[in-house]
């Protein structure tokens, strides 16, 4: 058998029509992206909106690709091959442009979704699980639309698989309860991307990502915790994110039983108001005020006072700068902050009464 390469000086004349439109076309839509696209990034560029923006970055890509299919069927069409091998050339080429243009069409869904989702109240919450089911949906209309082009019927495939679907549901349950557990923590709405939670088991940190297998969190020091779906949904959780960030924050403080308590509230309170126009994150509305709890101590009065912080991660900057504040005005009132004070009674069977003596302590025998 002959290489194909010694029958196309035959055959090629009736190449050269053919190759010469593919060449033209793929010129023609080279010259046409520059131009098309230069223009749709400047309207893009002119527009707030983020739409144009996903659908030029999503549209770059495959243009050439398309350009080339429409060049090979053209070419194919203007070609002397017999019908039949023009027919599944042609086929071909359509099979290929419907899962392009569905790739596209289920990336462009999900960066919708990731970027106009967080914007509608209404609609699910942006996380990972949300995006994938977007470009899964489209995904699949653009499968069943290729299995009818291609005369494959559904009916039968849709049939196999819900009884197939016994059989995969058994083997992947812990699977498929995270993935619905994901599904109720992003419908619930009690636990939101962005959200600072702390889970009975002691994990806390901010809700990064809910996926169909887990969900993601920030802990302050910078890591990642990662809870199953099912876990979390079963799980008690405190969100400190709802039903607002705003918090109320509880100092303590304690001084000496010679102290007035008006005066020490006073104090408090003219610290914390001060405090909310310079310290980041403490707020003056609802306003700070003093409670005489946990009341008589051991050695001390105690106070608790009490103010609003703008979400949870504040209390920590605002306790540091609300501190060293206190500190420094009890100094200069002469207000005492006292050390803890114990009376010891020691027994001593041969002198009767034995004395001991230690730094802020008052020690008695007897």
């Amino acid at each position: 058998m002959k290489p194909i390469w010694e029958h196309l000086p035959r055959y090629w004349p009736q190449l050269v029509i053919p190759l010469l439109v593919l060449f033209a076309v793929v010129a023609i839509g080279w010259f046409a992206r520059r131009f098309l696209f230069r223009i749709l990034e400047r309207w893009a560029g002119r527009s707030k909106a983020r739409f144009d923006d996903l659908l030029v970055g999503a549209l770059r890509g495959p243009f050439m690709l398309w350009v080339l299919i429409l060049g090979l069927h053209l070419a194919t069409q203007s070609s002397e091959l017999p019908v039949r091998v023009t027919a599944l050339v042609s086929k071909a080429l359509l099979i290929l442009w419907i899962v392009s243009l569905t790739v596209v069409a289920a990336q462009l869904a999900g960066s919708l979704i990731k970027s106009y989702g967080g914007g509608v109240s209404s609609a699910l919450p942006v996380t990972t699980l949300t995006q994938n089911v977007a470009s899964l949906s489209v995904a699949t209309m653009g499968t069943l639309i290729l299995l009818n082009m291609l005369g494959i019927p559904v009916t039968p495939i849709l049939t196999a698989l819900g009884v197939g679907g016994i059989a995969v549901a058994l083997a992947l349950q812990d699977t498929l309860s995270n993935l619905f557990a994901g599904f109720y923590v992003s419908l619930a709405g009690q636990v939101r991307v962005g959200d600072y939670i702390k889970i009975e088991t002691g994990e806390e940190g901010y809700v990064t990502d809910i996926s169909w297998r887990s969900t993601t969190m920030r802990a302050l020091p910078n890591n990642l915790i990662i809870v199953p779906n099912a876990k979390l949904a079963q799980a008690i959780v405190t969100n400190y994110h709802l039903p607002e960030k705003r918090m109320s924050l509880l100092l303590p403080v304690g001084v000496s039983y010679d102290s007035d308590p008006e005066a020490i509230e006073r104090i408090l309170i003219e610290e914390a108001a001060s405090g909310a126009q310079e310290i980041p994150g403490l707020l003056a509305e609802p306003a700070p005020f003093v409670r005489f709890i946990p009341g008589f101590g051991d050695s001390s009065l105690n106070f608790t006072l009490i103010c609003q912080v703008a979400e949870f991660v504040d209390q920590y900057p605002v306790q540091h700068e609300l501190r060293k504040r206190i500190f420094k005005r009890f100094r200069q009132e002469g207000i005492e902050i006292p050390f803890p004070i114990r009376t010891v009674y020691i027994k001593d069977g041969l002198s009767g009464v034995t004395a001991c003596g230690a730094p802020r302590q008052e020690v008695h025998g007897r």
